[in-house]
């Protein structure tokens, strides 16, 4: 196998699909990358059987060929070898992939991509088109409250469903939710529903595919098992999480009492400040909500405490309400600059964050006991 393509290029293809390589596997094959050159064609697949990375590139093919090479290996001598045309010649009998530019030389062992995985990059049935700016405003308004906690897999994803013609997204560790509703065509799909739960590696994976993408659409299809997202020369497979979702619309408040408008920076900045002073463990804030200001305010009991005072209209009761002022920080960060509107009922009861702005989002956070 002999084929001849640009540094640059390969370069940043190795980097992007080597992002999906578990290097800590049982299996050493998934160390590797496959490379298949065919046609005019050079393809690089990595997985780590959950998620699954193709990109294709355009080369001059001398001589078609298949092997596996380490992604480590590969994409570290790629990284140092300077901009111009690269050379893979592959020399079957030893094993031995020759990678050459200019008067740089570097010998590769490979192996036989016999065990590699047999891979999976779309299902045409259940298939629709949605714009990459539509879904990293998904991705980056809700993959914040994604549960880390691995013992509650259910909660390790992106929650995605059909929800009065639209693609909802919800995500919740537990102690707040975020969802976003979004118009998309021709989502008739059967597995929509009920729903599909994508891991968070997997939502990583396609962030970065959208960023790549911005101005494109990307095509999405689905099956039991798997979602597929493709653009251009780049596809991914993302094994779905099989679990149930909770029951998430039970956290949304049917009604609230009391609404507070507010301008985001404000809430956002002095939160930022006040916490400094929080216990590092709680990062507990209390607001403090009177008719003409509201106050925020932490203690810490080996450092000192703060307040500041952000004047407001309140027609509300005056309540003190405790937050995890890190979760504070993380739902008011996702919108816009203006005014936000908070929505309570009590100092028990979780508070809804919305913005006039952005009536298709919002946010749910739990109280907490100061």
């Amino acid at each position: 196998m002999k084929v001849l393509l640009e540094t640059g290029n390969i370069r940043e293809a190795v980097a992007k699909v080597s992002a999906v390589v578990d290097r800590k596997s049982s299996r050493p094959i998934l160390a590797y990358i496959l490379v298949q050159v065919k046609g005019s064609q050079l393809e690089l697949t990595a997985s780590d059987l959950e998620v699954s990375s193709k990109i294709s590139l355009d080369a001059e093919v001398q001589e078609e060929g298949t092997f596996c090479v380490n992604a480590k290996n590969f994409s570290d001598i790629l990284r140092e070898m300077p901009d111009g045309q690269l050379t893979l010649d592959l020399d079957s009998s030893k094993n031995i992939l020759n990678i050459n530019c200019h008067d740089i030389h570097f010998s590769l062992l490979i192996t036989s991509p016999e065990d590699f995985p047999q891979l999976v990059f779309s299902n045409q049935k259940n298939s629709f088109s949605l714009k990459a700016k539509k879904l990293l405003e998904i991705i980056s308004k809700t993959s914040y409250a994604i549960s880390t906690d691995e013992t509650r897999l259910h909660l390790n994803g992106l929650f995605l469903q059909e929800f009065d013609s639209n693609l909802r997204a919800v995500a919740t560790d537990g102690h707040r939710l975020s969802l976003i509703d979004t118009d998309v065509e021709s989502l008739d799909i059967e597995m929509f529903k009920n729903g599909i739960i994508v891991p968070k590696k997997g939502i990583t994976e396609i962030k970065r595919m959208a960023e790549s993408f911005l101005e494109s659409d990307l095509e999405i299809s689905i099956d039991d098992s798997f979602i597929y997202i493709s653009a251009g020369n780049t596809y991914l497979s993302v094994r779905l999480i099989a679990r149930e979702f909770p029951k998430y619309q039970a956290v949304i408040p049917s009604k609230t009492s009391f609404t507070l408008q507010i301008e985001r920076s404000a809430l956002l900045n002095s939160v930022k400040r006040i916490k400094i002073m929080a216990n590092e463990k709680s990062h507990g804030v209390k607001l403090s909500l009177g008719q003409k200001e509201l106050t925020v305010a932490a203690n810490h009991p080996s450092l000192g405490d703060a307040k500041e005072i952000i004047p407001i209209s309140f027609d509300g009761e005056e309540m003190e309400i405790g937050f995890n002022g890190k979760f504070l920080i993380d739902s008011l960060s996702t919108f816009d600059d203006g005014e936000i509107i908070l929505e309570i009922n009590n100092e028990f009861s979780p508070i809804i964050v919305k913005s006039p702005k952005a009536t298709h989002c919002l946010d749910i956070i739990m109280p907490l006991k100061l």
